[in-house]
Protein backbone atom coordinates (compact mmCIF):
# COMPACT_ATOMS: atom_id res chain seq x y z
CA UNK A 1 0.00 0.00 0.00
CA UNK A 2 2.89 2.30 0.78
CA UNK A 3 4.30 1.57 -2.68
CA UNK A 4 1.00 2.10 -4.65
CA UNK A 5 0.27 5.55 -3.22
CA UNK A 6 3.50 7.17 -4.46
CA UNK A 7 3.02 5.61 -7.97
CA UNK A 8 -0.52 7.00 -8.25
CA UNK A 9 0.71 10.43 -7.22
CA UNK A 10 3.44 10.34 -9.91
CA UNK A 11 0.90 9.23 -12.66
CA UNK A 12 -1.52 12.05 -11.78
CA UNK A 13 1.31 14.56 -11.96
CA UNK A 14 2.26 13.41 -15.48
CA UNK A 15 -1.38 13.59 -16.72
CA UNK A 16 -1.75 17.11 -15.39
CA UNK A 17 1.38 18.29 -17.24
CA UNK A 18 0.07 16.83 -20.51
CA UNK A 19 -3.29 18.54 -20.11
CA UNK A 20 -1.66 21.95 -19.55
CA UNK A 21 0.49 21.70 -22.72
CA UNK A 22 -0.35 23.79 -25.99
CA UNK A 23 -3.44 22.15 -27.58
CA UNK A 24 -2.43 23.37 -31.11
CA UNK A 25 0.20 20.64 -31.34
CA UNK A 26 -2.39 17.90 -31.26
CA UNK A 27 -4.30 19.38 -34.31
CA UNK A 28 -1.43 20.54 -36.54
CA UNK A 29 -2.28 19.37 -40.13
CA UNK A 30 0.24 17.04 -41.68
CA UNK A 31 -0.55 18.05 -45.40
CA UNK A 32 -1.55 21.59 -46.49
CA UNK A 33 -4.14 20.48 -49.21
CA UNK A 34 -5.83 23.07 -51.50
CA UNK A 35 -9.62 23.43 -50.97
CA UNK A 36 -11.85 21.62 -53.57
CA UNK A 37 -14.16 24.00 -55.55
CA UNK A 38 -17.83 23.05 -55.70
CA UNK A 39 -19.16 21.89 -59.19
CA UNK A 40 -20.43 24.66 -61.50
CA UNK A 41 -23.96 24.19 -62.95
CA UNK A 42 -24.34 24.71 -66.77
CA UNK A 43 -25.93 28.04 -67.81
CA UNK A 44 -29.71 27.98 -68.25
CA UNK A 45 -30.94 28.24 -71.88
CA UNK A 46 -32.28 31.68 -72.87
CA UNK A 47 -36.02 32.10 -72.65
CA UNK A 48 -37.76 31.88 -76.07
CA UNK A 49 -38.70 35.30 -77.47
CA UNK A 50 -42.26 36.39 -77.27
CA UNK A 51 -44.23 36.04 -80.54
CA UNK A 52 -44.21 39.79 -81.12
CA UNK A 53 -40.45 39.98 -80.56
CA UNK A 54 -39.88 37.05 -82.91
CA UNK A 55 -42.03 38.68 -85.59
CA UNK A 56 -39.99 41.89 -85.31
CA UNK A 57 -36.74 39.93 -85.48
CA UNK A 58 -37.85 38.13 -88.67
CA UNK A 59 -39.33 41.23 -90.29
CA UNK A 60 -36.16 42.06 -92.32
CA UNK A 61 -36.41 38.61 -93.92
CA UNK A 62 -40.03 38.98 -94.98
CA UNK A 63 -39.12 40.34 -98.41
CA UNK A 64 -36.36 37.85 -99.12
CA UNK A 65 -36.83 35.76 -102.26
CA UNK A 66 -35.80 32.24 -103.23
CA UNK A 67 -36.78 30.72 -106.58
CA UNK A 68 -37.37 27.00 -106.90
CA UNK A 69 -40.04 24.40 -106.34
CA UNK A 70 -40.90 26.09 -103.07
CA UNK A 71 -41.69 29.28 -104.97
CA UNK A 72 -40.73 32.83 -104.10
CA UNK A 73 -42.03 33.98 -100.72
CA UNK A 74 -42.92 37.63 -100.43
CA UNK A 75 -44.21 38.28 -96.92
CA UNK A 76 -47.07 35.80 -96.77
CA UNK A 77 -47.53 35.50 -100.56
CA UNK A 78 -45.75 32.95 -102.72
CA UNK A 79 -44.81 33.91 -106.25
CA UNK A 80 -44.91 31.28 -109.00
CA UNK A 81 -45.83 28.40 -106.65
CA UNK A 82 -48.37 26.68 -108.87
CA UNK A 83 -50.74 24.11 -107.51
CA UNK A 84 -53.86 24.22 -109.67
CA UNK A 85 -55.11 21.18 -111.51
CA UNK A 86 -53.96 21.15 -115.12
CA UNK A 87 -56.02 23.32 -117.47
CA UNK A 88 -58.15 24.79 -114.64
CA UNK A 89 -56.51 28.19 -115.14
CA UNK A 90 -58.02 28.34 -118.64
CA UNK A 91 -56.18 29.38 -121.78
CA UNK A 92 -55.63 32.88 -123.14
CA UNK A 93 -58.46 34.43 -125.10
CA UNK A 94 -57.84 36.60 -128.14
CA UNK A 95 -58.21 39.61 -125.84
CA UNK A 96 -55.72 38.36 -123.26
CA UNK A 97 -57.85 37.22 -120.32
CA UNK A 98 -58.22 33.60 -119.22
CA UNK A 99 -60.96 31.63 -120.90
CA UNK A 100 -61.43 29.34 -123.85
CA UNK A 101 -59.97 31.23 -126.81
CA UNK A 102 -62.99 33.27 -127.96
CA UNK A 103 -65.06 33.42 -124.77
CA UNK A 104 -64.11 34.87 -121.40
CA UNK A 105 -64.45 32.53 -118.38
CA UNK A 106 -64.68 33.13 -114.62
CA UNK A 107 -61.28 31.46 -114.20
CA UNK A 108 -58.33 33.39 -112.76
CA UNK A 109 -55.23 32.98 -114.91
CA UNK A 110 -51.89 31.75 -113.54
CA UNK A 111 -51.24 28.52 -111.63
CA UNK A 112 -51.19 30.14 -108.17
CA UNK A 113 -53.25 28.92 -105.25
CA UNK A 114 -55.06 31.21 -102.76
CA UNK A 115 -52.46 33.40 -101.08
CA UNK A 116 -50.08 33.21 -104.02
CA UNK A 117 -49.22 35.19 -107.14
CA UNK A 118 -49.02 33.70 -110.63
CA UNK A 119 -48.55 34.86 -114.20
CA UNK A 120 -48.79 33.74 -117.80
CA UNK A 121 -47.61 34.81 -121.24
CA UNK A 122 -49.34 33.97 -124.49
CA UNK A 123 -49.04 34.33 -128.25
CA UNK A 124 -51.97 33.71 -130.63
CA UNK A 125 -52.33 33.47 -134.40
CA UNK A 126 -55.58 33.23 -136.41
CA UNK A 127 -55.38 32.50 -140.11
CA UNK A 128 -58.59 33.30 -142.03
CA UNK A 129 -59.52 33.20 -145.67
CA UNK A 130 -58.72 36.88 -146.24
CA UNK A 131 -57.29 38.20 -142.96
CA UNK A 132 -54.63 37.42 -140.39
CA UNK A 133 -54.67 38.02 -136.62
CA UNK A 134 -51.66 38.12 -134.32
CA UNK A 135 -51.83 38.87 -130.61
CA UNK A 136 -49.61 38.48 -127.57
CA UNK A 137 -49.99 39.45 -123.98
CA UNK A 138 -49.25 38.99 -120.29
CA UNK A 139 -51.48 38.16 -117.35
CA UNK A 140 -51.05 38.27 -113.55
CA UNK A 141 -53.24 36.33 -111.11
CA UNK A 142 -53.33 37.36 -107.44
CA UNK A 143 -54.47 34.83 -104.85
CA UNK A 144 -56.81 33.06 -107.29
CA UNK A 145 -59.03 36.07 -106.68
CA UNK A 146 -57.91 38.89 -109.00
CA UNK A 147 -56.70 38.80 -112.60
CA UNK A 148 -54.98 41.63 -114.48
CA UNK A 149 -54.16 41.30 -118.18
CA UNK A 150 -52.83 43.14 -121.19
CA UNK A 151 -52.87 42.10 -124.86
CA UNK A 152 -51.83 43.70 -128.12
CA UNK A 153 -53.55 42.59 -131.34
CA UNK A 154 -52.59 43.27 -134.96
CA UNK A 155 -55.20 42.53 -137.65
CA UNK A 156 -53.75 42.32 -141.16
CA UNK A 157 -56.22 43.19 -143.96
CA UNK A 158 -53.92 41.80 -146.68
CA UNK A 159 -55.45 42.23 -150.15
CA UNK A 160 -58.83 43.23 -148.71
CA UNK A 161 -57.20 46.49 -147.68
CA UNK A 162 -57.29 47.57 -151.34
CA UNK A 163 -61.04 46.90 -151.55
CA UNK A 164 -61.57 48.88 -148.35
CA UNK A 165 -59.54 51.78 -149.72
CA UNK A 166 -56.90 51.65 -146.97
CA UNK A 167 -54.09 49.95 -148.90
CA UNK A 168 -52.94 46.36 -149.19
CA UNK A 169 -51.60 44.85 -145.98
CA UNK A 170 -52.93 47.60 -143.74
CA UNK A 171 -53.02 46.35 -140.10
CA UNK A 172 -55.46 47.51 -137.45
CA UNK A 173 -53.98 47.60 -133.95
CA UNK A 174 -55.80 47.16 -130.65
CA UNK A 175 -54.63 47.34 -127.02
CA UNK A 176 -56.77 45.60 -124.37
CA UNK A 177 -56.37 46.13 -120.62
CA UNK A 178 -58.36 43.64 -118.56
CA UNK A 179 -59.30 43.04 -114.94
CA UNK A 180 -61.39 40.27 -113.41
CA UNK A 181 -62.50 39.64 -109.83
CA UNK A 182 -63.82 36.32 -108.51
CA UNK A 183 -66.92 37.06 -106.47
CA UNK A 184 -68.07 33.62 -105.28
CA UNK A 185 -67.88 29.89 -105.81
CA UNK A 186 -65.07 27.62 -106.92
CA UNK A 187 -64.38 26.23 -110.36
CA UNK A 188 -63.68 22.68 -109.11
CA UNK A 189 -64.86 22.30 -105.52
CA UNK A 190 -68.16 22.86 -103.77
CA UNK A 191 -71.70 22.12 -104.87
CA UNK A 192 -72.20 21.38 -108.57
CA UNK A 193 -74.97 23.96 -108.68
CA UNK A 194 -72.61 26.71 -107.47
CA UNK A 195 -70.21 27.81 -110.23
CA UNK A 196 -67.29 30.15 -109.93
CA UNK A 197 -68.59 33.66 -110.61
CA UNK A 198 -66.44 36.60 -111.68
CA UNK A 199 -67.06 40.18 -112.77
CA UNK A 200 -64.64 41.98 -115.04
CA UNK A 201 -63.85 44.80 -117.42
CA UNK A 202 -61.85 45.09 -120.63
CA UNK A 203 -60.78 48.57 -121.64
CA UNK A 204 -59.79 48.67 -125.31
CA UNK A 205 -58.01 51.30 -127.36
CA UNK A 206 -57.76 51.32 -131.13
CA UNK A 207 -54.50 52.73 -132.47
CA UNK A 208 -56.30 53.77 -135.66
CA UNK A 209 -58.58 56.47 -134.28
CA UNK A 210 -58.91 58.60 -137.40
CA UNK A 211 -59.58 55.59 -139.62
CA UNK A 212 -62.21 53.90 -137.41
CA UNK A 213 -64.07 57.18 -137.07
CA UNK A 214 -64.03 57.54 -140.85
CA UNK A 215 -65.62 54.07 -141.03
CA UNK A 216 -68.46 55.29 -138.80
CA UNK A 217 -67.32 54.40 -135.27
CA UNK A 218 -68.28 56.86 -132.53
CA UNK A 219 -65.04 56.43 -130.56
CA UNK A 220 -61.60 54.88 -130.74
CA UNK A 221 -61.77 53.45 -127.22
CA UNK A 222 -64.38 51.72 -125.10
CA UNK A 223 -64.89 49.48 -122.09
CA UNK A 224 -66.67 46.12 -121.93
CA UNK A 225 -68.18 44.84 -118.68
CA UNK A 226 -68.47 41.06 -118.21
CA UNK A 227 -70.13 38.69 -115.76
CA UNK A 228 -69.06 35.06 -116.04
CA UNK A 229 -70.09 31.77 -114.41
CA UNK A 230 -67.90 28.68 -114.96
CA UNK A 231 -67.99 25.18 -113.44
CA UNK A 232 -65.92 22.04 -113.96
CA UNK A 233 -67.86 18.89 -113.03
CA UNK A 234 -64.96 16.52 -112.35
CA UNK A 235 -67.20 13.48 -111.98
CA UNK A 236 -68.47 14.01 -115.52
CA UNK A 237 -65.26 15.55 -116.99
CA UNK A 238 -67.43 18.41 -118.21
CA UNK A 239 -66.89 22.18 -118.12
CA UNK A 240 -69.64 24.70 -118.77
CA UNK A 241 -69.38 28.49 -119.02
CA UNK A 242 -71.71 31.40 -119.66
CA UNK A 243 -70.67 35.04 -119.92
CA UNK A 244 -72.73 38.18 -120.33
CA UNK A 245 -70.84 41.02 -122.01
CA UNK A 246 -72.03 44.63 -122.04
CA UNK A 247 -70.23 46.07 -125.05
CA UNK A 248 -70.29 48.47 -127.99
CA UNK A 249 -67.10 47.15 -129.62
CA UNK A 250 -67.01 46.77 -133.40
CA UNK A 251 -65.14 43.54 -134.28
CA UNK A 252 -63.81 43.35 -130.70
CA UNK A 253 -62.79 47.02 -131.01
CA UNK A 254 -60.57 46.69 -134.08
CA UNK A 255 -63.05 48.94 -135.94
CA UNK A 256 -63.70 51.25 -133.00
CA UNK A 257 -66.66 51.47 -130.66
CA UNK A 258 -70.30 52.27 -131.22
CA UNK A 259 -71.76 54.36 -134.01
CA UNK A 260 -74.29 57.09 -134.51
CA UNK A 261 -77.38 56.04 -132.56
CA UNK A 262 -75.74 52.81 -131.33
CA UNK A 263 -74.33 52.26 -127.86
CA UNK A 264 -73.73 49.41 -125.43
CA UNK A 265 -75.62 46.16 -125.88
CA UNK A 266 -75.79 42.96 -123.85
CA UNK A 267 -74.30 39.91 -125.57
CA UNK A 268 -73.76 36.25 -124.68
CA UNK A 269 -70.68 34.04 -124.72
CA UNK A 270 -70.90 30.32 -124.03
CA UNK A 271 -68.50 27.39 -123.77
CA UNK A 272 -68.88 23.65 -123.35
CA UNK A 273 -65.82 21.40 -122.99
CA UNK A 274 -65.09 17.75 -122.28
CA UNK A 275 -61.93 16.62 -120.51
CA UNK A 276 -60.43 13.62 -122.31
CA UNK A 277 -57.65 13.25 -119.74
CA UNK A 278 -55.78 15.29 -117.15
CA UNK A 279 -53.92 16.98 -119.99
CA UNK A 280 -56.39 17.16 -122.88
CA UNK A 281 -59.74 18.88 -123.37
CA UNK A 282 -61.95 19.48 -126.41
CA UNK A 283 -64.91 21.81 -126.73
CA UNK A 284 -66.90 24.43 -128.57
CA UNK A 285 -67.67 28.11 -128.05
CA UNK A 286 -70.14 30.69 -129.22
CA UNK A 287 -69.90 34.48 -129.02
CA UNK A 288 -72.52 36.98 -130.13
CA UNK A 289 -71.44 40.46 -131.22
CA UNK A 290 -73.07 43.80 -132.10
CA UNK A 291 -73.34 45.10 -135.66
CA UNK A 292 -73.12 48.83 -135.04
CA UNK A 293 -71.56 49.79 -138.40
CA UNK A 294 -73.93 47.83 -140.63
CA UNK A 295 -71.05 45.77 -142.02
CA UNK A 296 -72.82 42.41 -141.58
CA UNK A 297 -70.79 41.62 -138.46
CA UNK A 298 -71.53 38.01 -137.55
CA UNK A 299 -71.40 35.99 -134.35
CA UNK A 300 -68.37 33.74 -133.81
CA UNK A 301 -68.08 30.01 -133.15
CA UNK A 302 -65.18 27.60 -132.75
CA UNK A 303 -64.26 23.98 -132.12
CA UNK A 304 -61.12 23.77 -129.99
CA UNK A 305 -58.68 21.34 -128.41
CA UNK A 306 -56.22 22.25 -125.65
CA UNK A 307 -53.32 20.12 -124.45
CA UNK A 308 -51.03 20.70 -121.46
CA UNK A 309 -47.58 19.64 -122.69
CA UNK A 310 -46.15 20.34 -119.22
CA UNK A 311 -47.43 21.90 -116.01
CA UNK A 312 -46.46 25.28 -117.47
CA UNK A 313 -46.96 25.03 -121.24
CA UNK A 314 -50.38 24.66 -122.90
CA UNK A 315 -51.13 24.66 -126.62
CA UNK A 316 -54.61 25.37 -128.02
CA UNK A 317 -55.74 24.71 -131.59
CA UNK A 318 -59.17 25.49 -133.01
CA UNK A 319 -61.27 25.70 -136.12
CA UNK A 320 -62.99 29.10 -136.14
CA UNK A 321 -65.91 30.47 -138.16
CA UNK A 322 -66.00 34.25 -137.80
CA UNK A 323 -68.55 34.84 -140.54
CA UNK A 324 -68.32 38.16 -142.36
CA UNK A 325 -65.69 40.75 -141.40
CA UNK A 326 -65.87 44.22 -142.95
CA UNK A 327 -68.42 42.99 -145.56
CA UNK A 328 -66.17 40.08 -146.64
CA UNK A 329 -68.01 36.79 -145.87
CA UNK A 330 -66.69 33.29 -145.28
CA UNK A 331 -63.95 34.10 -142.77
CA UNK A 332 -63.11 30.63 -141.55
CA UNK A 333 -59.76 29.23 -140.62
CA UNK A 334 -57.38 28.05 -137.93
CA UNK A 335 -56.58 29.31 -134.44
CA UNK A 336 -53.31 28.45 -132.68
CA UNK A 337 -52.20 29.71 -129.29
CA UNK A 338 -49.36 28.89 -126.89
CA UNK A 339 -49.46 29.83 -123.21
CA UNK A 340 -46.74 29.64 -120.56
CA UNK A 341 -48.15 29.84 -117.04
CA UNK A 342 -46.60 29.88 -113.55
Amino acid sequence: MSIIAPCLATLCSLLGDAASADPQIAYEPVIDAAPVAPPVAPPAPPAPPAPAAMERALAPLAGASALGDAGLRLGRAELFKGGKLLLTNGVATAEGSSGGGLARWATIGGRQMPGGIGASLHATAIELADYGWRSYGVLVGVGDRLELSYARADFDTRKVGVLLGIGEGYAFNLDTFGAKLRLAGDLVYGAAAMPQIAIGIEHKRSRDGALVRALGAAAASGTDVTLSATKLLLGHSLLANATLRYTKANELGLLGFGAAGAGHELHLEGSLAYQLSRRAVVGTEYRSKPDNLGLSEDDWIDLFAAYALTRHLTVTAAYVDLGAIATIPGQRGGFLSAQVAF
